[in-house]
């Protein structure tokens, strides 16, 4: 599979399922990262808030980002790729796609938090994104043991 075979359309609550299923494969409990199926759909009525779902050729789930927009400004609230389809320019897709999104939806600051240590960090590095703050023992991994977040930042136009 290429990044040319991944297909990043629009989502909903019918795409749940998809989602969740590729939230289990991807985030490992051990960081406390992942969300709940009432979480997420909790979010998708309010507004500004947005779900795109990349899928293969066949329509097989691969990832998806879950983002919102509030006064000028956008958030990747979630991004997620499943295991067996990392480091192959699905991740890519699916931030490129958040960046035209935001800024098709008027925002012009992009915001994400990200576990520190986690190896998304150098996806969001390469789409512009830079350290702009650091909330301290913010995830609460399965073990007990804490660990920072990172808020990352960048211009729409960068």
């Amino acid at each position: 599979m290429s990044a040319d075979q991944v297909i990043v359309e629009e989502a909903g609550f019918a795409d749940l399922d998809a989602v969740m299923r590729v939230m289990i494969d991807s985030f490992d409990p051990a960081f406390g990262e992942a969300w709940t199926a009432p979480q997420c759909a909790g979010l998708l009525p309010l507004p500004g808030v947005w779900l795109v779902l990349a899928r293969d050729g066949v329509g097989a789930p691969l990832g998806f980002a879950l983002s919102r927009t509030v006064a000028g400004e956008a958030e990747l609230l979630l991004l997620a790729v499943k295991k067996s389809a990392q480091r192959r320019g699905v991740g890519d897709r699916l931030m490129q796609r958040f960046i035209r999104d935001a800024g098709e939806r008027g925002a012009e600051r992009l915001h994400l938090e990200v576990r520190d240590g986690n190896q998304a960090i150098g996806l969001y590095r390469r789409h512009g994104f830079s350290e702009v703050g650091r909330r301290r023992n913010y995830y609460s991994g399965a073990s007990g043991q804490r660990f920072d977040a990172l808020t990352l930042a960048r211009s729409t136009k960068a």
